[in-house]
Parts: structure tokens; C-alpha cells; sequence
């Protein structure tokens, strides 16, 4: 009987450090500040992110990720056997400019709060699949933002649900 309750307690303390395991997010203190003004601009678009917060593993700097010429990485999200994005990734270089680093984590970001995919091959918008200039999409910083949010998959099908809603009130 007490060998019972022992594996119980045991097996009880394994599932509750399982459980609050899921409900963390490691995330880089240097990306911190950008996580914080993305989710400021999710607030003013009533984009709700703390569900997707929670589904992911880490949000880090690494220095594991392709910088060669013709073939450089500066962000990407890494995907689970299911196919959930459980990682947002950002190259290290990235940090050797704070307006590039801040146009890859919105990019990076996007992909999984806002349900983005790429919106172009090379356009000049955050959402590129890669970009000639940062610093073009960082002068316009406002505007680029502005459109990353308003035309954004999750935001789109907020608003078709709203005038679905207000249709059916009239």
C-alpha cells in the first residue's frame, strides 16, 4: 500500500512538472523587447497571442543556422512531427543590426501569431521571403507594420467573421 502511494506521489510530481514544462516559453532576453512591441501591436489590432504563446518551446538567437553566401538564414520557426510551429529561431547576425534584427523577429513572428506565409519572393515588405533592404522596410517602419497587421491571415478572418456577425444582427 505505501509502495502505491509512493509511485502515486512520484508519478503525480512527474505529470505537474510536465504540465507547467508546457505552459513556459524560453525566450532570448534580446528578443524580449521586440516580442513585447510585436504583442503591443497585436493588442491594437485585437489579435489575441497568449493561446499561441504557449504552444511554443522557445523563442532564441542561435548560431546554428546557414550564413554563407547565397545561402543565409537570418530567422526561421521549426516545426514538430505535426507540423506546429514549436520554435521561433533567429541567426545571431541578425543582432549586428538592431533594424534588421527587428524586420527578421516581425517577420519570424508573424509566421506564427499572425498565420503568415510569405507574402513574396523579394518585395520590400516584412513578410518577403527575402529582402534587398532591411533599412528600406525599416524607414517605412510604420507603414510596413500597418500592412504586416491589416492584411495578416488571422487579421482578415477576424474581420470577415465581424461582418458576418453584424450582417446577421441587421
Amino acid at each position: 500500500m505505501k509502495k502505491r502511494m509512493v509511485l502515486f506521489l512520484i508519478g503525480m510530481f512527474c505529470l505537474s512538472q510536465y504540465i507547467q514544462a508546457q505552459n513556459s516559453v524560453d525566450i532570448d532576453g534580446r528578443l524580449q523587447p521586440i516580442l513585447t512591441e510585436f504583442f503591443e501591436q497585436c493588442k491594437k489590432y485585437d489579435i489575441d497571442y497568449h493561446s499561441k504563446l504557449f504552444q511554443l518551446k522557445n523563442i532564441d538567437i542561435v548560431n546554428n543556422l546557414p550564413l554563407e553566401e547565397n545561402n543565409t538564414v537570418l530567422g526561421m520557426v521549426s516545426r514538430d512531427e505535426a507540423g506546429n510551429i514549436e520554435n521561433i529561431l533567429i541567426n545571431w547576425a541578425a543582432l549586428l543590426d538592431n533594424e534588421i534584427l527587428k524586420v527578421v523577429a516581425f517577420h519570424e513572428f508573424a509566421h506564427h501569431f499572425l498565420d503568415y506565409k510569405h507574402t513574396c519572393t523579394d518585395c520590400e515588405e516584412i513578410m518577403a521571403e527575402t529582402n534587398v533592404s532591411y533599412f528600406n522596410i525599416a524607414r517605412d517602419w510604420d507603414n510596413q507594420v500597418k500592412l504586416l497587421f491589416t492584411t495578416s491571415p488571422i487579421y482578415m478572418a477576424q474581420q470577415k467573421g465581424h461582418l458576418v456577425a453584424a450582417t446577421k444582427a441587421l
